[in-house]
């Protein structure tokens, strides 16, 4: 399983591995592998690993005062999963993470000084650098999309940036992860649909 991070890695860095950099990973990253439904992380828990995803799907997601889920993050294989925030700080997670689908992951953990001397692999480290700047601006367009546009756009953009979603996760899901209702996705994957069919 580690082959598919290693590849990961090596396409997003400038920096290669070396047999000392492959032996760390080994040693480091942890063989996890979730039934549907099945926790990762819940709510109240303290976030003990970042997760790579090597097949499957996960969800992150909060349940509101009104027992709704609010999904924060729709994830599939070639993504990192975690709550950072209860990583970093070692505070009690808000969210949940489950897995859609059955999942295998890598886990990488903050004990045992792991994931700093993992982030001190200059290949690991350039690729996070890169996802996190990457990261961020996603952060910042679907912040202002939830603001500033339409639902019709949000569901377009999000067809362009990641068909998969609508192929992997149900329209309650998408519908969450987008902001808007059941109804009102149902209502624009109507009119897309006949938009297409002219």
């Amino acid at each position: 399983m580690l082959d598919s991070l290693l590849q990961y890695i090596q396409e997003r860095s400038s920096s290669p591995l070396s047999q000392n950099d492959i032996s760390l990973l080994h040693e480091a990253f942890l063989v996890k592998k979730l039934r549907k439904r099945q926790f990762l992380l819940q709510e109240g828990e303290v976030c003990q690993y970042i997760a790579f995803i090597v097949k499957g799907a996960t969800r992150q997601y909060t349940i509101d005062e009104k027992g709704d889920v609010q999904v924060l993050n729709l994830c599939l294989e070639n993504w990192w999963t975690a709550d950072r925030e209860s990583f970093h700080k070692g505070t009690p997670s808000i969210y949940n993470i489950d897995a859609w689908e059955d999942t295998h992951l890598l886990l990488l953990p903050k004990a045992n000084g792991y994931y700093d001397r993992v982030n001190s692999i200059p290949a690991f480290r350039d690729m996070r650098i890169k996802l996190d700047d990457n990261n961020h601006m996603a952060a910042q367009q679907r912040l202002l999309a939830s603001k500033n546009y339409p639902a019709e756009y949000r569901y377009e953009e999000l067809m362009k940036q990641y068909p998969l979603f609508l192929q992997r996760f149900p329209q309650h899901l998408i519908a969450s992860y987008l902001g808007i209702t059941k109804e009102t996705l149902s209502r624009i994957r109507h009119q897309s649909a006949k938009k297409e069919s002219r």
